[in-house]
């Protein structure tokens, strides 16, 4: 008896002194194999940034690939923490007047072995937590594309946290949260398409345009090092998406199986137009081009992927690719922004494109939980989507750039020219990716 009482007043010491989940499973009955799959897209999701790594790290110069794929990385740490401690309470909490999650689930607090019917009713809610930390983590990495070859790595720790605490929380609760006013507008988001895509896009555009061009920029060739990591990243980004997008239907269900047909068509889709575009623009279709079109199909279905039947993911997937390369190759070299690796050209512009092409194109015969589109009889709906677009645009770039003005007064945010003449890699972290071991120079292990 005196063990049993003692085991007892230990579970209670724990559960109220020490603000941690806890994921040992709950009363209410779950679904194994919904949890199973949710697990699984979890992980998937997780190889998604390694992947962007790759993808990142190869479009950069050889000096600076090493700095590209640690800025992902560390994220991978930084936002694994953040979330845990603030960051998932703040986007899914109880509802603050449709603007922010309570604090009731600060530290996980509460979130473990039981499902939370506002969100996940057949899995524990300690998954759906897990699930979500993996949005939270390739989101901000996202923008590093921008900004890459140019930033001190101290300026960007800070920034990043800032970010995803000020910028990436709040709007993943107006988007997905029980009571976020985008939500409760009607605003359709699947996977991530104003929450992910778009408010990367608009901050990287952002902070490009606030550290400003890379030394040499349009005076010195800036072709990628490595097309094989592109290709490599790509694949793995593909492959990934699917645990993204139909992970997202929080279940092994009908509905997840629209969406992993809808992302693989929408992906092949776009590869085909972009290489056309290109092939068409200059001549000769490139390995660059077709992993970019992959990622930018991608990026345009997210949002729709739950919402659309496979028909109309030919028709998004067809149509970003020409929309984002007239941005990237036209667009941008007219206004002269120094957005490195294109990250808004290609998910700011594919986020938008994506979040508008499911107001036309949503139909409730995929998803009764949805709405359908203008082409279905809805037109309300692509304007409940453009105001999000808009809003999302406004909010993350206003945002972003209060961020950095902050972060700068306490630390410089640029790199010098020194340092960008050597190289990040060396200068920054004292480590080179492709040291010459045949040279005169001792090298420190």
């Amino acid at each position: 008896m005196k063990k049993k009482t003692f085991s007892i007043l230990l579970i209670l010491f724990v559960l109220v002194c020490i603000p941690v989940a806890a994921f040992a499973e709950g009363t209410t009955a779950i679904d194994s194999g919904d949890t199973t799959f949710s697990i699984i897209s979890s992980a998937l999701v997780f190889l998604m940034t390694p992947g962007l790594a790759l993808f990142y790290g190869g479009m950069v110069r050889k000096k600076n690939v090493l700095n590209t794929m640690l800025n992902s990385f560390i994220i991978m740490a930084l936002i694994s923490v953040q979330w845990v401690l603030i960051g998932y309470t703040l986007a899914f909490g109880p509802d603050h007047g449709g603007v922010l999650g309570g604090l009731n689930w600060l530290g996980l607090n509460g979130v473990g072995g039981d499902p939370n019917p506002d969100y996940a009713g057949t899995i524990p809610h300690a998954a759906f937590a897990m699930y979500q930390l993996m949005f939270a983590i390739i989101t901000p990495a996202l923008i590093t594309g921008s900004f890459a070859e140019r930033m001190r790595f101290p300026a960007f720790v800070v920034f990043i946290v800032l970010w995803a605490t000020f910028v990436y929380d709040p709007l993943a609760h107006w988007v997905w949260g029980v009571g976020g006013w985008l939500r409760s507008l009607g605003a359709l988001d699947f996977a991530g398409g104003t929450v992910v895509h778009i408010s990367s896009g608009i901050a990287g555009l952002t902070a490009a345009l606030v550290l400003g061009e890379r030394k040499g920029y349009k005076t010195i060739p800036m072709i990628p090092h490595n097309i094989p990591f592109v290709l490599l990243g790509a694949a793995l980004l593909w492959f990934g998406w699917f645990g993204f997008n139909a992970g997202s239907a929080l279940a092994a269900n009908g509905l997840a199986l629209n969406a992993f047909a809808t992302t693989n068509t929408a992906a092949a889709a776009a590869v085909l137009s972009w290489v056309i575009v290109e092939w068409i623009h200059h001549g000769k279709p490139t390995l660059l081009g077709a992993a970019t079109g992959a990622v930018v199909g991608l990026v345009a279905i997210t949002p729709a992927a739950g919402f659309v039947n496979v028909m109309a993911s030919i028709l998004i997937g067809f149509m970003v690719s020409p929309l984002c390369y007239f941005a990237i190759s036209v667009v941008k070299p007219k206004l002269g922004y120094d957005d490195s690796l294109d990250a808004f050209g290609c998910h700011g512009i594919g986020g938008i494109w994506g979040a508008l092409a499911t107001g036309l194109f949503a139909t409730k015969s995929v998803n009764p939980a949805g709405a359908d589109g203008l082409f279905y009889g809805n037109p309300h709906q692509l304007l409940v989507q453009l105001i999000a677009v808009v809003v999302t645009l406004a909010f993350s770039s206003i945002v972003t750039f209060i961020i950095l003005k902050i972060v700068s007064l306490f630390t410089r945010l640029r790199a010098s020219e020194a340092e960008e003449d050597d190289g990040l890699d060396v200068t920054l972290h004292g480590e080179d990716a492709y040291p010459d071991f045949t040279s005169d120079q001792s090298i420190a292990l």
